[in-house]
C-alpha cells in the first residue's frame, strides 16, 4: 500500500484536497489516503483524524483562546503521522498550523510537500528564514511566487490557481431566479462575508446595515448569502432580522447559479474575488477584523492590495473597503455604482480576463492535475 498523507485546516484547503485526491487517484489507483479533512475529503475516501472545523480560526487575538486546544490537535497529528509513515505527507495552506506540523514531524525523515504557498510575501517576510527543511516541494497557486522563493533559496513549483476548476462561470442565471421566484429585471447582490465565524461575526451586521441602506435607493434588490455549511447556521441567526431577506445558499452549484444571475457582488478579500471574477460578477471588496490585529497588520504588511484581483493585477480594478475605510455608507456608495453605471461593470469583468489567464498552469493540466504531478515525482523520485 502506498499511503499519502494530507492535512487541510479549512473549507478552502478541503476543495484542493479532494481535487488533489482525485488527480492522484485518477494517475495511480493504488494510492492510499489518510490525514484530515473536510466533507469533501471525506467523500473522495479520507478517514479525518478529527473534524477540520476545529482548526478554522483566524486572526492574531482570536486564536490565543484556542492555543491549547490547537496544540492538542497538533500533537494528536503529529503523533498519528508517525504511527503510520506514510510514503508523502501534503500539508495544505493553513500555515498556521500546517507548518508546525511539519516542524513537529521533519525529524521522521518522511518526503512532504506543502500545498500553496505561505503568503510570506504580502506580511511577515522575516518567516521565510524558517522555511528551509519543512518540506521537499512547494506548491504555488499564484505566478510570481517561484521567482520570490528561489530569492531565498526555496525551490517551488507553480501549479495554477484551483479557481480556474471552481466551476464558478458555470452557473445558470435562468434557472437560480425561478428557483427563488425572482422576477427577470430585479437585481441580485451577492454577499460573501467569509467562510470563518470570525470573518461573519465582524462583516455580516455591516453588511446588513448596507443592505438595508442600499434597499432605499435600489427598491426591488434580491440579496443572495452563498455561505460555507460550517457557518450557515451563523449566519441564518445574524440575517433573521433584516429588513430584506435574503436568500442564503449552502450548495456550491446554486452559488454559482446565484453568480450567474448577479448584478454585482459585496464580499471579503480573498479567494473569494477569484471566484466571482471567473462568474465575471462586478464587486467591492470588505474586510474587518479586531481592531488590534488590524494594528498589528498595518506594521507589518508588505502589499499594496488586500483583494486577490488587485494584486495579480497590480493596480485597484476593483474598492477596497478595508477595516476603517468598511462601513454602510462607503459599502453602499460603491455598491450603487456597480449596479447603476455599466462601464464600471465593464471595465471590471475586461480586467478579470486579464488576471484569470495569468493563473494557468504552464503545462496545459488542470491545476489539480500539476499539482498532482508534482506529488507523485516526489513519491517517485
Amino acid at each position: 500500500m502506498t499511503l499519502i498523507y494530507l492535512v487541510a485546516g479549512e473549507q478552502s484547503g478541503d476543495v484542493l484536497g479532494a481535487r488533489l485526491m482525485q488527480a492522484l487517484r485518477a494517475a495511480r489507483p493504488d494510492l492510499e489516503f489518510a490525514g484530515i479533512g473536510g466533507p469533501l475529503m471525506t467523500a473522495q475516501g479520507l478517514a479525518p483524524l478529527f473534524p477540520m472545523r476545529e482548526l478554522a480560526v483566524m486572526g492574531l487575538l482570536e486564536v490565543l483562546p484556542k492555543l491549547r486546544h490547537l496544540a492538542a490537535l497538533l500533537r494528536a497529528a503529529a503523533e498519528d503521522i508517525a504511527a503510520k509513515r506514510p510514503d508523502v505527507l501534503v500539508t495544505i495552506d493553513s500555515p498556521g498550523f500546517t507548518l508546525r506540523l511539519l516542524e513537529r514531524v521533519k525529524h521522521l525523515g518522511l518526503k512532504r510537500a506543502h500545498y500553496v504557498a505561505p503568503q510570506v510575501w504580502g506580511w511577515r517576510e522575516s518567516r521565510v528564514k524558517k522555511f528551509p527543511g519543512l518540506w521537499d516541494r512547494l506548491l504555488c497557486l499564484l505566478p510570481f511566487e517561484p521567482a520570490y522563493f528561489a530569492r531565498h533559496g526555496l525551490a517551488a513549483d507553480f501549479v495554477g490557481h484551483p479557481v480556474l476548476e471552481s466551476g464558478a462561470d458555470t452557473g445558470d442565471a435562468a434557472r437560480f431566479r425561478a428557483a427563488h421566484a425572482i422576477a427577470p429585471g430585479a437585481p441580485v447582490l451577492i454577499l460573501m462575508p467569509g467562510s470563518r465565524r470570525s470573518e461573519v461575526s465582524r462583516l455580516l451586521p455591516i453588511f446588513g446595515q448596507a443592505l438595508a441602506l442600499l434597499a432605499e435607493r435600489i427598491p426591488g434588490i434580491v440579496p443572495v448569502l452563498p455561505v460555507a455549511s460550517a457557518v450557515a447556521e451563523t449566519v441564518m441567526a445574524a440575517a433573521a432580522n433584516w429588513p430584506t431577506k435574503p436568500i442564503i445558499v449552502t450548495d456550491i452549484a446554486a452559488k454559482h447559479d446565484a453568480f450567474a444571475a448577479a448584478s454585482a457582488a459585496l464580499t471579503k478579500s480573498g479567494t473569494s474575488t477569484l471566484e466571482l471574477a471567473m462568474a465575471g460578477v462586478p464587486m467591492a471588496v470588505a474586510y474587518r477584523v479586531n481592531p488590534l490585529t488590524a494594528v498589528i497588520a498595518k506594521l507589518l504588511v508588505r502589499v499594496k492590495y488586500a483583494a486577490m484581483v488587485n494584486l495579480l493585477a497590480d493596480r485597484e480594478i476593483v474598492p477596497e473597503m478595508i477595516q476603517w475605510t468598511c462601513t454602510p455608507e462607503r459599502l453602499v456608495t460603491e455598491i450603487s455604482r456597480l449596479l447603476t453605471d455599466p462601464t464600471t461593470a465593464a471595465t471590471q469583468r475586461t480586467a478579470f480576463a486579464e488576471v484569470l489567464a495569468t493563473l494557468r498552469p504552464t503545462s496545459g493540466k488542470s491545476p489539480a492535475g500539476a499539482a498532482a504531478d508534482s506529488i507523485l515525482f516526489l513519491l517517485d523520485g
